[in-house]
């Protein structure tokens, strides 16, 4: 009996999807560019049906895809050929909030921004906010780890999660807790792209929504002025709730396409959040706006419409450069603040060196790059240039002491990218890992963590931990 037909004999027909068309929407996640039908893709609404789609998978030795709303931006949603896809989209049930202990238990289908709609009048809202945050889920922002434009103070996924349940492959229930003491195993899932495990619950942590939060724009004549602006709040021990930084292509796209009032003339734009008391948010603009003396221009928001609307634009930054090329390829890497103005310049000598546009929007507090690449997938060779492209900046972070990825995951994406960072000892250290949760490997395997050959294959492209220089940036 094919694999199919024994999902069909176990499972409500109404949750499997199979057949080439129909299994269509499912072959990738947002990065469209690499796609793969699978096998089947169930959609179970109840727990127990996860828990019988494990266990048939683990009898056929068939590999395993979970996905949420298929927002990711690395390929880890993507099928692997004759996979099932495991989707939790319809576990959406917010089974409680304690406004007391400010935490909400969902399920990992629950919509980001659905979790701080449930919380809302208690006061109370959940802080990670992805650009996606609107169809993005829970579940998946876990897997991920997932970040958002608040992220600098409020701190990613895993800072905001206070438990996971997780089902193994051989269908038995574990929860991780932060109170649990040893080996960190919570922070292990989180961020751990469903190679460990089916996420089946989570508790997140509510933060109390502030008495007041105000947002300052500030345009510069150059990246380097902005970039140093960045770094001259930290260091006056400001930590704004969001500290942001686009480039002038982006400015132009954003303005274009959500009309926030981004000053057009400007090279670079900050938006740096304060919130809090009122006292002490208008005491940080204070401070703030005394760091901006090389700002051309500076407007600070008088209303939460008006905040809201200065927001708008920058979460619409990925669609509003969508508008203007018929592809483009978005890049996921982290680097030291310090390095933000000299990173940016090698962005540019780069995107001139390869003849492509790139739009820079990026979380500039905690220097979590995201340049979108431009480039044509109906032009022969341009989504290889593309691709090359981004992996020239992935080095470039790494040699400067930063990381491949800071919240889009690696996916596909940025399997040859693992083997820059780190080195073979290490990286075996993350197949014993995956080996003790998933012994079969049948958990979305080829995925996040590469073959030892497969970097052996690299040769003289491995780089470990920031050697410099590096080669081919010597053309600059």
């Amino acid at each position: 009996m094919s694999i199919i037909s024994q999902l069909k004999k176990s499972l409500p027909k109404n949750i499997i999807i199979s057949g080439d068309e129909n299994t269509r929407p499912f072959e990738c996640d947002g990065l469209s560019v690499y796609k793969q039908k699978p096998l089947a893709v169930v959609l179970p609404n109840e727990i127990k049906h996860v828990k019988k789609v494990l266990e048939i998978c683990r009898k056929n030795k068939t590999p395993i895809v979970t996905r949420g709303a298929g927002t990711g931006l690395s390929g880890g949603a993507m099928p692997i050929k004759d996979s099932v896809v495991l989707g939790l989209s319809k576990l959406t049930e917010v089974i409680s909030i304690n406004p007391v202990e400010q935490t909400a238990i969902v399920q990992p289908g629950v919509r980001n921004l659905a979790i701080s709609e449930a919380a809302d009048e208690y006061g109370l809202y959940y802080a990670p906010d992805p650009s996606s945050q609107i169809a993005c889920t829970i579940g998946g922002n876990v897997a991920e780890n997932a970040g958002g434009v608040h992220c600098l103070k409020y701190g990613l996924t895993v800072q905001n999660i206070e438990s996971i349940k997780i089902m193994t492959i051989d269908g038995h229930e574990l929860v991780f807790s932060r109170e649990d003491e040893g080996l960190g195993l919570l922070a292990l899932m989180t961020g751990s792209e469903g190679l460990l495990g089916i996420i089946t619950e989570i508790t997140v942590k509510l933060t109390k929504k502030p008495q007041l939060a105000k947002l300052v724009m500030a345009g510069f004549d150059t990246v380097r002025d902005c970039a140093n602006a960045v770094a001259e709040i930290i260091r006056n021990g400001i930590i704004p709730a969001g500290l942001e930084m686009m480039d002038e292509f982006a400015i132009k796209a954003s303005e274009d396409f959500a009309r926030p009032g981004y000053p057009l003339e400007s090279k670079a734009l900050l938006l740096c959040e304060l919130d809090g008391s009122e006292e002490f948010v208008n005491i940080d603009i204070d401070k703030v706006l005394s760091l901006l003396s090389k700002a051309q221009s500076v407007r600070v928001s008088e209303s939460e419409e008006e905040r809201l609307l200065l927001w708008k634009g920058r979460k619409s930054a990925f669609p509003a450069v969508g508008r203007i090329s018929p592809d483009y390829y978005c890049m996921d890497g982290t680097i030291p603040k310090r390095h933000l103005a000299d990173v940016l310049e090698k962005i540019n000598d780069l995107s001139k060196y390869f003849s492509l546009r790139v739009a820079n929007v990026f979380h500039a507090g905690d220097g979590n790059l995201h340049p979108l690449i431009l480039y044509d997938a109906g032009i022969p060779g341009e989504l290889e240039k593309a691709e090359e492209f981004g992996n020239e900046i992935l080095k470039l972070c790494i040699e400067v002491g930063g990381s491949i990825t800071g919240e889009h995951g690696v996916g596909i994406e940025k399997l040859d990218a693992m083997c820059y960072q780190f080195n073979d000892a290490e990286l075996d250290v993350f197949h014993q890992i995956k080996a003790a949760f998933d012994p079969l490997s049948l958990l979305n395997p080829g995925k996040a963590i590469p073959t030892l050959n497969r970097c052996a294959e690299l040769g003289s492209m491995h780089v470990h931990h920031g050697d410099l220089p590096h080669p081919e940036l010597e053309r600059f």
